[in-house]
């Protein structure tokens, strides 16, 4: 089995939400003796509620897949030793994007977005990122996710005060550029090379990755010498931070990693 010995983390956040969304999780991984940082996207290293009142031709709607994987390949390169990364939604394609590139020890996808080669044309994923792309509409502005699809495709199962808590607390614009990056080559995976360790995580109740696709990038891997891992809760949505049972996720991710170190 693959070994590491690092005690860094990169925390890589998704689209639509703002990197604040880690804070638990650096504290919980901090206390275990990591060394943890959650880097804010380019162009938005602000509050949820500043980015929310830009206008929607902020600088945000530039970002495209290859610079926010740059930006992350940067910071990385940056440090001490190479960190473990651990991504959620979008984040989590960044992270298998970042490890093809040998640029961590290990990685977490957590219900990742599926990379090119992994099927995405399932009707529910189309249903909720059709909106965002805005095929007709102007790629020079944000899109920003209202709190009807929020509530019924982010948050979904929640109690309606804490969807709201949670929409005013994370929800940023995005740019429509990295979600149609999605469906193009800029985000191949050669999945025949070896790999360091990857453990990929799936809710039952996410709306926008279901666990069919999360478990379908997982099985794409075809390196014998490499560690490949999947885990699916029941019970979660896309929105797995600030879920009452949030910790049982980390807690499994702190046990696979000692497993591999």
């Amino acid at each position: 089995m693959d070994k590491t010995s690092a005690r860094s983390i990169v925390f890589i956040t998704g689209a639509f939400v703002s990197n604040n969304c880690w804070n638990e999780w650096i504290l919980y991984f901090e206390n275990e003796g990591y060394s943890c940082i959650a880097p804010a996207w380019p162009y938005k290293d602000a509050s949820a509620e500043d980015l929310r009142n830009r206008p929607a031709n902020d600088s945000i709607s530039l970002n495209t897949i290859i610079s926010v994987t740059n930006h992350f390949a940067t910071i990385i390169n940056g440090l001490p030793e190479k960190p473990i990364l651990i991504g959620h939604s979008l984040g989590g394609l960044i992270v298998q994007l970042l490890l093809q590139r040998q640029l961590g020890v290990a990685g977490i996808a957590i219900h990742s977005f599926p990379p090119q080669g992994v099927q995405r044309f399932r009707l529910s994923f189309l249903r909720v990122i059709w909106e965002a792309m805005m095929l007709f509409s102007s790629s020079r502005q944000t899109y920003m996710i209202s709190f009807l699809k929020w509530k019924y495709t982010i948050a979904n199962g929640m109690d309606c005060e804490l969807q709201k808590q949670l929409f005013y607390k994370y929800a940023i614009p995005e740019s429509k550029k990295i979600i149609k990056d999605v469906f193009k080559c800029r985000t191949k995976i050669d999945f025949r090379k070896p790999h360091t360790p990857l453990l990929f995580l799936a809710g039952s109740d996410d709306k926008t990755i279901r666990p069919s696709m999360n478990y379908n990038n997982y099985k794409k891997y075809d390196s014998e010498d490499s560690t490949t891992s999947y885990k699916n809760f029941k019970g979660r949505n896309h929105l797995f931070f600030d879920h009452p049972q949030w910790k049982e996720e980390a807690d499994f991710i702190l046990y696979w990693l000692q497993q591999i170190q």
